[in-house]
C-alpha cells in the first residue's frame, strides 16, 4: 500500500467533519488526547522529570543536572590542548550513572573558575573502543575503568591529579592551584597568581 498516496484522502476528510464539530465538543476531544497521552507514558514507566539519585538514562548530565551545555561536545582534544601548551580536565562520565549525575555539578563549578585558563573535556566512557590501545595524547590512554573519573593534565602532559568517585572540589582546585602556580586557597579567596615581577596575572571567578 502507497501510505503517502493514501494518507491525504484519510486524513482530510477527517479534518472536514472536526472543523465542522462545535468548539466545545473539539476542546474536549484535545484534552482526551492528552490525557490518554499522559497514561499512555506513566503506563509506560517513562520518567516524566529527571531525577539525579538513579541509574537511568535521561539525557546529558552535564546539562540536565550541571546546568552546563557547554562541556558537550568537547571543544578541543587533548592532543590540540598539549600542543598549545594549555592544562586539561579529563572528566570521564556516562550519562547513566548516579554518582556521574551528582559530581556535573562540581564540574560546572571547576569551570567556572578555570574554564579560560584550561581546557574541559568531558569523555562519555562509551564512545571509548574496548582493546583499543590510546596514545599518551589521547584522552583514553588516562581512563582507568571507573566513573567518575577526573583527571588533570598540566600544560607539560604530566598527570597533576587523578581521582575516581566524586571527588571533593576542594582536593582538584588544590591541584589548579599548583598547575597555576597559585595561592594557597588559605590566602586567597580570589584566584591570583603569585607576582613574579610588576605584573599581576589573574584568574577571577566569571
Amino acid at each position: 500500500m502507497d501510505f503517502p498516496h493514501v494518507l491525504p484522502h484519510v486524513l482530510l476528510p477527517a479534518l472536514a467533519r472536526v472543523r465542522s464539530l462545535p468548539w466545545q465538543t473539539v476542546r474536549r476531544l484535545c484534552y482526551l488526547t492528552v490525557t490518554l497521552a499522559a497514561i499512555g507514558l506513566l503506563l509506560s514507566g517513562a520518567p516524566a522529570i529527571a531525577s539525579v539519585d538513579d541509574d537511568r538514562y535521561e539525557g546529558n548530565i552535564f546539562a540536565l543536572y550541571g546546568g552546563n551545555g557547554s562541556l558537550v561536545p568537547p571543544h578541543v582534544t587533548l592532543a590540540e590542548s598539549l600542543r598549545a601548551g594549555k592544562p586539561a580536565l579529563l572528566v570521564f562520565y556516562l550519562d547513566d550513572s548516579r554518582d556521574c549525575k551528582e559530581y556535573a555539578v562540581s564540574v560546572t563549578r571547576l569551570q567556572r573558575f578555570y574554564g579560560r585558563a584550561a581546557s574541559f573535556i568531558a569523555i562519555n566512557v562509551d564512545s571509548l573502543q574496548d582493546g583499543r590501545e590510546f596514545a599518551r595524547t589521547e584522552a583514553g590512554y588516562f581512563y582507568s575503568g571507573a566513573v567518575p573519573q577526573t583527571v588533570l593534565i598540566d600544560g607539560s602532559g604530566a598527570v597533576a591529579f587523578d581521582g575516581t568517585g566524586q571527588v571533593e572540589f576542594e582536593a582538584v582546585d588544590d591541584a589548579f592551584r599548583e598547575v597555576f602556580d597559585l595561592l594557597p586557597r588559605t590566602e586567597s579567596v580570589e584566584l591570583k597568581r603569585r607576582p613574579v615581577n610588576e605584573i599581576l596575572y589573574e584568574l577571577t571567578e566569571e
